[in-house]
């Protein structure tokens, strides 16, 4: 038997085409998949602890009750005024990175449901009136996709 058998070389190299270069195309395709999502839930996590950190700065401006019931912007001192709408330049700011590094035009289930938390904050901030009120002067400059998304989601919520 004959070490450099061409025979066997040839049906080695047939299974190797047949099956082996299928099943590594396979492997590649997967383990790439495997690194986007994780690359995704990576991005998640960090805006998740933005938010907490959000709310820690709400936490520490308690005096302007932005989680609970709405104040009169005119009842607000200046200082509170203006804490006020850095609070919320920030929460804008917070909302524009979400939506440019998580939502899609067409999202798979596992990015659809990471948006749909994002769109839920949205859609509670969107509601108060004293947040809406500083709505157009926070967006200029703002992407302008993220500014269609935003006023489609503040109509919807005061038609209701």
């Amino acid at each position: 038997m004959e070490f450099f058998d061409h025979e066997k070389w040839e049906i080695a190299s047939f299974v190797v085409t047949v099956i082996g270069l299928p099943l590594a195309i396979c492997v590649f395709y997967w383990e790439q998949r495997r690194e986007r999502q994780n690359e995704e839930e990576e991005i998640y996590q960090k805006l998740s602890e933005e938010y907490v950190e959000f709310s820690k700065l709400l936490l520490e401006n308690a005096d302007l009750q932005l989680t609970s019931k709405e104040i009169s912007n005119q009842t607000l001192t200046p200082e509170q005024l203006e804490r006020k709408k850095i609070i919320f330049d920030i929460l804008i700011s917070l909302f524009e990175r979400a939506f440019i590094l998580v939502y899609e035009e067409q999202m798979n289930k596992q990015t659809a449901r990471m948006w749909l938390s994002w769109d839920d904050y949205m859609r509670i901030w969107c509601r108060r009136k004293d947040f809406t009120e500083f709505l157009p002067d926070m967006l200029h400059g703002e992407d302008p996709d993220f500014i269609n998304y935003i006023m489609k989601i503040y109509k919807e919520e005061n038609k209701k």
